[in-house]
């Protein structure tokens, strides 16, 4: 056999000391910041078996037992599944996930770019940021108590109705005695539709007509009522006299003014004759009245204005709009967060492009609309698709303000998946299956958003 040469070992030996391929056997034992694999992955195991324990093993469990029946002693494959489409409870509850998904985050978005690009041209813009960002300090809980209290229908304790009702008082004159009717044992007064009542004979100068009304306690008369005064004759008009006949304590006779007896001031006295009012009149400060000659013969009316129940604001919690309520308290919680990570993009956006644009003879909303809400985009996306996520999952606000009655109607996904579960329903494979769903659900929105950061990373 002939030796190999000089020139062949050095040529091995060479090939045996390329750079280039010792590099590539250090690349493959080593990961990027040059630990080999084994030493990093020891490092991740922790973080893996939690991950894996608290993530993907309730995930699988959830898809296996959404497979199976209440117990979880049955397979039933999709039949779960069949369920949650044809339950009257969960379709009202896919429907309210829906409406939350549509409105919620752009609503909260929109107030949040507005709050974060007036702040800035306000000297007190921070103090305004601290005071809108304060609700993300408080607990779904403790939210959802202030807003069952605020929605509270009784305007004395809830502050919604509150700021209604004065409202609506200030442009609505209210009734001046809701609850007092005629009293039937000694009045001709009869319900003539519309909460009035009309007397059934007619009246006449020189006889004083006697209008008596019950129906209020008289500590209960607002402000300081004076005695009631029996009304004398008042030549050719008609003259009356409208009183609550009846005094703590008793006594006295039905139909007619007793001393003591209290007199209602402000009661409005229609004459009427075939049908239209010839005449009206206001009782004083005694309660008597008088009428022109022209209410001779006519019948005497109190339109039901006198006894309409006061107003008492908006059903907040109603069925109607118990979902818009909710998504209210939502927003306010919420605002706050998308304030701040736009005005944080907002900062970084270049000024001269904003000025450009003004001296090119933009105005205020063509700046805003065409130049600062392009280039906040980015940040947008952020903010809406986190909220979408968010709300998908919203359990907390609906749990707690909602009434019982309405619940049903203010219903959402993780709510039913809950009352499904826990609340009552024990089914735990019916529980499962939403679980699923809200997974399914989210899932094609955290892939946009993994999407839209793979690519400003390749940026």
């Amino acid at each position: 056999m002939e030796s190999k040469t000089g020139t062949d070992t050095d040529t091995e030996d060479a090939k045996s000391h390329d750079p280039k391929r010792d590099k590539a056997k250090r690349e493959k034992t080593t990961s990027v910041t040059g630990t080999r694999w084994w030493v990093a992955g020891l490092f991740l195991l922790p973080a893996l078996i939690l991950l894996g324990s608290l993530v993907v093993y309730p995930i699988g469990y959830s898809v296996w037992r959404s497979l199976y029946d209440a117990d979880g002693s049955g397979f039933v494959g999709l039949e779960n599944y069949g369920d949650i489409f044809t339950n009257d409870a969960t379709l009202t509850a896919v429907r309210n996930t829906a409406i939350w998904v549509a409105v919620a985050p752009a609503l909260v978005t929109a107030l949040g770019l507005i709050f974060a690009v007036l702040t800035e041209r306000v000297r007190w813009g921070t103090a305004f940021k601290l005071i809108v960002f304060m609700p993300m300090a408080i607990s779904m809980l403790a939210a959802g108590i202030i807003f069952r209290l605020v929605y509270e229908a009784d305007p004395d304790q809830g502050v919604a109705n509150a700021v209604v009702t004065s409202v609506h008082d200030a442009f609505v004159d209210a009734s001046v005695y809701p609850k007092a009717r005629p009293n039937a044992q000694a009045s001709d007064l009869k319900a003539s539709g519309g909460g009035s009542f009309t007397s059934t004979g007619t009246v006449s100068p020189g006889t004083p007509a006697l209008l008596p009304l019950v129906g209020i306690a008289p500590n209960k008369l607002p402000g300081t009522p004076a005695d009631a005064k029996a009304a004398g004759a008042s030549g050719s008009g008609i003259s009356g006299t409208v009183w609550l006949d009846f005094k703590l304590g008793g006594g006295g006779t039905k139909g007619q003014v007793d001393p003591g007896e209290k007199a209602l001031e402000g009661v409005k006295v229609e004459a009427v004759k075939d049908g239209k009012v010839v005449a009206s009149a206001t009782s004083g400060a005694d309660g008597t009245f008088s009428l022109p000659a022209d209410a001779d013969g006519a019948q005497l009316r109190l339109p039901g204005s006198n006894f309409a129940t006061a107003y008492s604001g908006i059903d907040w919690l109603g069925p109607t709009l118990v979902t818009p309520a909710i998504i209210g308290s939502y927003t306010w919680m919420w605002a706050g967060f998308a304030m701040v990570l736009i005005a944080a993009g907002l900062a970084g956006v270049d000024r001269n492009l904003l000025e450009a644009a003004r001296v090119d003879g933009a105005n205020e909303w063509q700046v805003f609309r065409r130049i600062t809400v392009p280039l906040l985009a980015p940040v947008l996306v952020v903010v809406l698709v986190t909220l979408m996520i968010n709300v998908m999952k919203v359990f907390d606000l609906v749990y707690i303000i909602a009434p019982q009655p309405s619940q049903d109607d203010a219903n959402v996904l993780a709510l039913q998946l809950f009352l499904s579960s826990f609340g009552g329903g024990g089914n735990y494979g019916v529980g499962s299956a939403i679980g699923v769903i809200l997974l399914l659900l989210v899932l094609p929105v955290m892939f946009v958003n993994l999407r839209r950061l793979r690519k400003e990373r390749q940026r």
